[in-house]
């Protein structure tokens, strides 16, 4: 048959057969809008996940040889204990079903609810929530938010690498992921009580106070219960990196799942408004990162003389973390500022702990719970709303508005106010909860390994093989 042929065959249909089709298509429920918002979740998702081969890395390659593969192991431990802890109990405290007071959800736990079965026919039917959107299916946000959970519990992995037994580190893993975590998220992201405080509540687009402060906070509590490492603040020039290369692979896996991070955090791709409030925060995420990282490098050279490749990386966390609570309502400007002084924040909190011999192999609560503050802090004072009248928040290109449409006026005050209350609370719940954990196994003398087995490494006491590196 001719190709001729072939395309007069395609055009030839009946009147009838053509409304037979158009009336199939029209009884067709595409959801288009929350088929993109799906895509784009589940994408976002896999780069959050893929966060853990950054923190994986770069605390190898922060802590040295002999200790490689514990390190490593304890990152893979913590996404898989913390996978549990968020299925049976933290995805249900986070966002199930609020109790009266909005402190922390109450259904959800293992999955329960998530789809249900017509006992007649079989059929399973995903739960869903629907908008004008399209409709998303629980068990997708379960899955975003899960990349949170894990993301934020694996923070405190850094901070008390080198020293913390494996079982020990574990069980820690499922507390926080199991409760320590998702009552923060169910306070905020969950419609507890901070989302409506002053008839405001808080901002914070995608976790810099929820997320890496939470995660800082108890990693600092963490590295003061148990303690330096051996000879740490005596012969620190035995505790330099033992891997730079890996470090700036870690830095580079952090960066590009934060795309995953922030972005991913519109959760939805179903219309150009989303679509541009993706790109915005993308841009804002690359600047704050950008102007971070150079801040650090400049700032030690002026110290030291000498070029710090490892100060640069953890100065590009530093902005990252910065602009994760603000990147959805401040103009780009205002993220340049907020990357800037979140480098200076960072290299302050670092020198700070070294002073105080607090020993964070990798800077996970200068990093994380300093920058974290000063993100949630950036998010209110740089509010892209009109001059200090109007305040944006999650209204994104548009104000904050008042029931007739018109733009509440007069809120600032209480926004920032806002701000500063969920940074007290995230503080006092993660450090409080973090530190009696840790003191509970210090008590029962299951936290930290012992002086021989900290002298001669993890590895080799503790791992088959009992190196991480093939040494010829």
């Amino acid at each position: 048959m001719k190709k001729r042929d072939a395309r007069r065959l395609q055009t030839y249909i009946t009147s009838a057969d053509l409304t037979t089709a158009v009336a199939a298509l029209q009884a067709t429920d595409y959801s288009l809008g929350g088929a993109l918002d799906s895509a784009w979740m589940c994408l976002c998702g896999a780069l959050v996940m893929f966060m853990h081969a950054g923190f994986g890395m770069l605390e190898t390659g922060s802590c040295r040889a002999k200790n490689a593969s514990n390190v490593l192991m304890k990152n893979l431990v913590n996404v898989c204990v913390g996978t549990i802890g968020w299925w049976v109990f933290g995805w249900a405290f986070a966002y199930g079903t609020q109790d009266p007071n909005g402190f922390f959800g109450t259904d959800g736990f293992a999955g329960l609810g998530f789809y249900s079965v017509d006992a007649t026919t079989g059929v399973i039917t995903p739960l869903a929530s629907c908008d004008s959107s399209g409709c998303q299916s629980v068990m997708l946000s379960w899955f975003f938010q899960w990349a949170f959970c894990t993301a934020g519990a694996t923070i405190v992995s850094g901070a008390v690498a080198e020293r913390v037994k494996g079982p020990s580190y574990a069980v820690f893993a499922f507390i926080m992921a199991s409760w320590i975590y998702p009552v923060i998220v169910g306070w905020t992201w969950g419609g507890g009580w901070i989302s409506t405080l002053f008839d405001v509540g808080y901002m914070d687009f995608a976790g810099s106070g929820i997320v890496h402060l939470s995660g800082g906070v108890a990693g600092l509590a963490g590295t003061i219960v148990l303690g330096p490492r051996k000879g740490r603040f005596e012969n620190p020039e035995e505790f330099e990196c033992h891997n730079l290369p890996l470090i700036v692979f870690g830095t580079f896996a952090l960066w590009f799942g934060w795309y995953g991070f922030n972005p991913g955090s519109t959760l939805g791709m179903h219309d150009g408004a989303t679509g541009a409030m993706a790109a915005q925060v993308a841009m804002n995420t690359t600047l704050s990162a950008a102007t971070g990282g150079i801040t650090v490098f400049i700032f030690r050279y002026f110290i030291t003389k000498k070029y710090d490749v490892g100060g640069l990386c953890n100065g590009i966390l530093a902005g990252l973390v910065s602009i994760t609570a603000g990147c959805g309502n401040m103009e780009c400007g205002s993220a340049f500022a907020t990357g800037l002084v979140g480098g200076i924040v960072y290299q302050g909190a670092s020198m700070l702990l070294q002073k105080l011999k607090i020993d964070d192999p990798v800077d996970a609560a200068p990093v994380h719970g300093f920058c974290g503050i000063w993100g949630v802090l950036a998010c209110g004072f740089f509010d892209w709303g009109k001059g200090v009248d109007h305040y944006h928040g999650w209204s994104g290109w548009g104000c904050m508005a008042e029931t007739d449409g018109s733009c509440k006026t007069g809120i600032a005050g209480a926004a920032i106010g806002a701000q500063f209350i969920l940074i007290l609370m995230v503080i006092l719940w993660s450090g409080f909860l973090s530190t009696l954990v840790f003191l509970v196994l210090k008590l029962f003398e299951s936290l930290r390994i012992s002086e021989e087995v900290e002298e001669v490494g993890m590895d080799e006491h503790h791992h088959s093989p009992p190196k991480a590196y093939a040494m010829k």
